[in-house]
Order: C-alpha cells, then sequence, then structure tokens
C-alpha cells in the first residue's frame, strides 16, 4: 500500500533557496507546504511556481510556522501517514527523502532524525556553536534518558498519528527537541540516518547570530531540564 507523504517546509526569507529545494523533492511526496515565517522577499512567490503550497505564519518562530503547516493538514479531509518536515535554506539534500522515510515504510519505525555526521558535512556548514549545542543537547538526553540521539537536526520525518499524540507547543527554537524529548517518552521507535549537509544559502537566522544562538541553546536546554524531573 503506498504511503501519503507530505512535507512542511518553515521559511523566512528563503527567495534563493526555496525553488531548488522544492525541485529537488521526489515525486513520490503528495503536497509540499512552504510556511512563510513572516517573508519580506520573494520566498512566497517563488514557492508558489516551483509547485508548493504557501501558507502564512506572521507570528515569528520555527514552531509556529511547523504549526501552521499542521493546522493545514488537519483541516484536510484526507489525512497523511507520514510528515516529513525540512529546512528551506538548501542546506539539506531534498533527494534524501526517500532514505528519511524508508524505516518508516519498510520496518514500521515511529521516528527518523536525518544525523547531519561530520564525515558528510561540507566545511563550514555548521557552526562552532551549532556542533557544541548539538553535542550538549544530545549527551543530556543520553545521560537522563539513555537516548542513542547523535544531533537535533531539522530534516526527519514521524508517522502522522504519532505526531498528532505528541501534542507539540514549542513556537520557537526547542521545536526539534521538544519532538525528540516527547518521542523519548512516548517510547516511540525511532532511528538516525546519516545524512548529506551543505553550506546553506544565505545568512542563517539563529546559528548565524550571537543572539540567535544563545536563546536556541537556552530553549533547548529548558525543555530537555523540564522533562527531566517531570
Amino acid at each position: 500500500m503506498s504511503q501519503l507523504i507530505k512535507v512542511i517546509i518553515p521559511a523566512y526569507n528563503e527567495q534563493d533557496s526555496i525553488a531548488h529545494v522544492i525541485k529537488d523533492i521526489p515525486a513520490i511526496v503528495n503536497e509540499i507546504i512552504v510556511v512563510s515565517n513572516n517573508s519580506t522577499d520573494n520566498t512566497e512567490e517563488n514557492a508558489k511556481n516551483a509547485g508548493a503550497t504557501v501558507l502564512q505564519e506572521n507570528r515569528k518562530g520555527y514552531g509556529f510556522a511547523c504549526l501552521k503547516g499542521m493546522e493545514h493538514i488537519a483541516d484536510q479531509n484526507t489525512k497523511p501517514d507520514i510528515i516529513v518536515f525540512l529546512d528551506g535554506d538548501y542546506s539539506d539534500y531534498p533527494e534524501q527523502l526517500t532514505e528519511i522515510i524508508a524505516p518508516i515504510i519498510n520496518d514500521n519505525i515511529d521516528f527518523v532524525i536525518g544525523a547531519r555526521v561530520k564525515r558528510l558535512r561540507e566545511q563550514g556548514s555548521m557552526t562552532p556553536q551549532q556542533v557544541f549545542g548539538n553535542w550538549l543537547a544530545t549527551f543530556l538526553m543520553k545521560l537522563f534518558f539513555g537516548a542513542k540521539y547523535t544531533d537535533l537536526g531539522p530534516f526527519r520525518a514521524i508517522k502522522y498519528n504519532q505526531l498528532l499524540a505528541l501534542k507539540m507547543e514549542d513556537k520557537t527554537y526547542g521545536w526539534t527537541v521538544e519532538m525528540q524529548l516527547k518521542a523519548l517518552k512516548q517510547k516511540y521507535t525511532y532511528v538516525e540516518i546519516p545524512m548529506k549537509y551543505r553550506n546553506r544559502i544565505g545568512v542563517s537566522k539563529v546559528s548565524g547570530t550571537v543572539k540567535g544562538s544563545i536563546m536556541a541553546g537556552v530553549k533547548i536546554l529548558g525543555w530537555i531540564f523540564k522533562y527531566s524531573f517531570k
């Protein structure tokens, strides 16, 4: 039986990259949803011209954008089997979506994370603060919960019903770690798939700024400690 697959792409001022991302997504995907997170450039127009469904979410925040995409899907009559989350900056390789969803389709795994492993990363594609933040967050999740995560990679796939059961709520930087923590709490089956990773098109809105890095770090650690003492 074929699986119904939808992709959600949060995008803030990604006019130069968004069409590349959409073009490289395999044809097995049933709908590509780009959520413009208060973009002030041609992100929306370029995404629409590339064939995506375009939504607007004017409240700034990665989580806000992801939740907007989920609301759109919830309003549809036919629900998907799998949701894939992917960034709009072209740092991931969208064609690897088939690898991300394979464990769900073939092995009935609940949740798959694309791990940005060092050997497959382009030089400079992750900042030192990103590398350290990922190490610290995954180390703490291993320490407190016995997790086997090595990355908080945004390129990920999850069964739709399992995603709904997580009752996601983070509106900003903590979205990825919230999902991983809640998946642990729910005892979901999960795996990581090594992914290629390249330098993004344009400037990062989070890791490219000191403020963004600090805010993201605080949010991620806040989620981990919140769950550690529940």
